[in-house]
């Protein structure tokens, strides 16, 4: 029987996965502390009964419970980046090496060695393609100009995030946005 009252869920890139993880866990019986990207700490440890019945109904939903403690810590570098770069108004100002050093309670260069071995990318390019599937979000909303998009995901400038954009989608901002074709990749793909 595992003991553990915490749980490592992969995929979990958003607020409603949240709200959704916490609703399996509390249809099988339990009590969540808390649940958060990527984790979910519960009040008692589940049986083997319910730990089944969990990872049953978050695979069904997409989600994953995560055993490996490799992938464990990887994946919980993915979800602080999700964080990072998707929540940038509640940022805590340190730059991202600190926060996912401080996140993990693992030195950086630990994380980073981990995450090239695991994932075939750095955690640099994993961090400039969620800020440029971002940026396309917010592009999609066209409610702030280049410069503030800029801004908001502590680009140097605005030709610095167009640089990295158009890299990544062979389409500058401008292009994209009259395009309107090309489309985003969901958070758990990249």
């Amino acid at each position: 029987m595992d003991t553990d009252r915490n749980l490592y869920i992969k995929n979990m890139v958003c607020d409603r996965c949240v709200m959704a993880v916490k609703q399996v866990l509390e249809r099988a019986g339990l009590t969540p502390v808390s649940v958060a990207l990527g984790r979910a700490e519960l009040q008692e440890a589940p049986t083997e009964t319910q730990r089944k019945e969990i990872r049953n109904a978050l695979e069904a939903l997409g989600f994953e419970l995560i055993d490996d403690p490799r992938t464990r810590i990887v994946e919980q570098v993915k979800s602080l980046i999700i964080e990072w770069v998707h929540r940038s108004d509640r940022r805590p100002h340190v730059n991202l090496s600190q926060y996912l050093a401080s996140g993990c309670r693992h030195d950086y260069s630990t994380l980073s060695k981990l995450f090239s071995e695991t994932q075939g990318t750095t955690i640099e390019k994993y961090c400039i393609a969620q800020k440029i599937e971002r940026a396309k979000e917010l592009l999609d909303y066209n409610e702030l100009s280049l410069g503030e998009i800029a801004d908001r995901l502590d680009y140097s400038s605005t030709a610095h995030l167009s640089a990295q954009f158009k890299a990544l989608t062979g389409l500058t901002p401008r292009q994209y946005k009259q395009q309107k074709s090309l489309p985003r990749i969901p958070l758990d793909k990249i």
